[in-house]
């Protein structure tokens, strides 16, 4: 592979031929050989869409030439379309600002452009990453801005739709399992009987109010700190810069971007952005207590609770014939466990706002956006590859309920609180249902017994 010379303040960096990216990128690539983990790809094509916006404002403001303008319009859209996505090599550990994954998209935009012009790949002449396609920006307010824009995107477009298809899913459950009994459970012992169906109810409302603290915390990513500059006091962009370029991003993408209230505390402070993972650690949880929920009630499949069958998927053990586990179940499990740590660093990065910047941002991209695409994924899995083929086994649903202690409870409106506890006593001393006990000791008439005992006796 061959090497060409490229220039930056601080000399001459040898660049891969082929790369369109320049001298910082390089520098930056040989600076923090930390994790191998990139910049996430739907961040680095919301900050080529900012670029976009800035070079056709800053041509209507008179700023940049029409020739330049549209080859760093040509170039930054080639890089939303994914057409370079290998141009961003650099690690996910760098300066806290985010500043070498700045450049690096200068860098590239710039060397495409180049290229479009001249036939001559790389390079700042007659496009400058600084000078033209940086133009009235800041690492400081160009990095939060496409960190909104990502995550509003990637939640609106790909996870919301994932959670909708899983409400459905549920929903489809509730209703084909709402004749179905089976006895509840508290401290994971029997507790009075609930429908199968009633229980699916409940986690599907789970996951409804899940996502309605996710789209609100979507609602507060709407405002973008472009035009903010360094510190927030706008210095190098026109005062029309912000609201115009903000008002295409918003054309372009079909959201309601606004211009921050506050350029200060926008690059500051990380307030939304660990709202928005606050609300997705929540989520992760409700969908870690419906995975449990889901694996506990068809374990077995003779030896355990067994009340539901989960669609087999792939054999269970190397060395079980015929085991067959709860993959997906799990799957969700061990992602609410990475999303609940991501919270924790993105947390930690919230606070990291020194003064006029925030110095954690890469940190908080990283862990914020792969949050919402391991959820997005997960959830449709458990939808689509769980959910859909669940089976209610009603003959076990229904053996469970006539054996459990718990159905003493209805008995304490008639008989009393002591007796009933006298009969769940004899029954299970002497392995008795509860309501064989009640006939052979003629507790109830027959009326009562079968006012509070109809229900069961149906699905015999």
């Amino acid at each position: 592979m061959g090497f060409r010379k490229e220039k930056d303040a601080m000399g001459e960096v040898l660049v891969p031929e082929k790369a369109y990216y320049g001298a910082q990128t390089q520098r930056a690539i040989e600076n923090f050989p930390v994790s191998n983990i990139k910049m996430p790809v739907a961040f680095i094509r919301a900050l080529a869409l900012i670029k976009s916006c800035a070079a056709m404002v800053n041509c209507n403001l008179g700023l940049l030439s029409s020739q330049i303008a549209d080859a760093i319009i040509v170039a930054a859209d080639e890089i939303t379309a994914g057409l370079h996505d290998k141009e961003f090599p650099v690690d996910v550990f760098q300066t806290g600002s985010g500043t070498s994954t700045n450049m690096n998209v200068n860098e590239v935009i710039a060397g495409r452009a180049n290229e479009i012009i001249t036939g001559r790949r790389g390079g700042k002449s007659p496009v400058h990453p600084n000078d033209h396609v940086n133009m009235g920006q800041s690492s400081n307010d160009v990095i939060p801005s496409a960190l909104n824009i990502a995550a509003v995107t990637e939640v609106s477009d790909r996870l919301i739709p994932s959670v909708s298809l899983l409400l459905k899913r549920l929903d489809q459950k509730a209703s084909e399992f709402s004749k179905i009994m089976k006895i509840g459970r508290t401290h994971l012992q029997d507790a009075l009987p609930i429908t199968l169906g009633q229980e699916f109810a409940g986690y599907e409302d789970q996951v409804k109010k899940g996502l309605v603290r996710i789209e609100r915390a979507v609602d507060g990513l709407m405002e973008l700190t472009v035009g903010g500059t360094a510190v927030g006091t706008g210095v190098g962009a026109k005062p029309e810069f912000a609201p115009m370029v903000i008002d295409l991003i918003a054309k372009r993408t079909g959201f309601k971007f606004k211009k921050t209230s506050c350029h200060f505390s926008a690059q500051s402070f990380q307030d939304a952005v660990v709202s928005m993972s606050a609300a997705l650690k929540g989520f992760a949880i409700s969908m870690m207590k419906i995975a449990n929920d889901i694996r506990w009630l068809a374990s077995g499949p003779r030896c355990g609770l067994g009340e539901i069958r989960l669609p087999a998927l792939q054999p269970g053990s190397s060395i079980m014939p015929g085991k067959v586990n709860p993959v997906i179940p799990e799957v969700v499990i061990q992602v609410g466990a990475q999303v609940m740590g991501n919270d924790l660093a993105i947390s930690l990065g919230g606070k990291n706002g020194n003064f006029e910047l925030n110095t954690m941002l890469p940190l908080i991209i990283h862990n914020l956006l792969q949050s919402v695409e391991i959820l997005t994924s997960s959830t449709k899995l458990l939808a689509e590859k769980c959910v859909l083929g669940i089976v209610a086994n009603r003959e076990k649903c229904e053996e469970m309920v006539e054996k459990s202690i718990a159905l003493s409870t209805l008995l304490v409106p008639v008989i009393g609180y002591d007796k009933a506890s006298e009969v769940a006593r004899i029954a299970l001393e002497q392995d008795k249902t509860v309501m064989e006990v009640v006939k052979e000791k003629g507790l109830l008439t027959r009326e009562e017994y079968e006012n509070i005992f109809g229900d069961i006796l149906k699905t015999r």
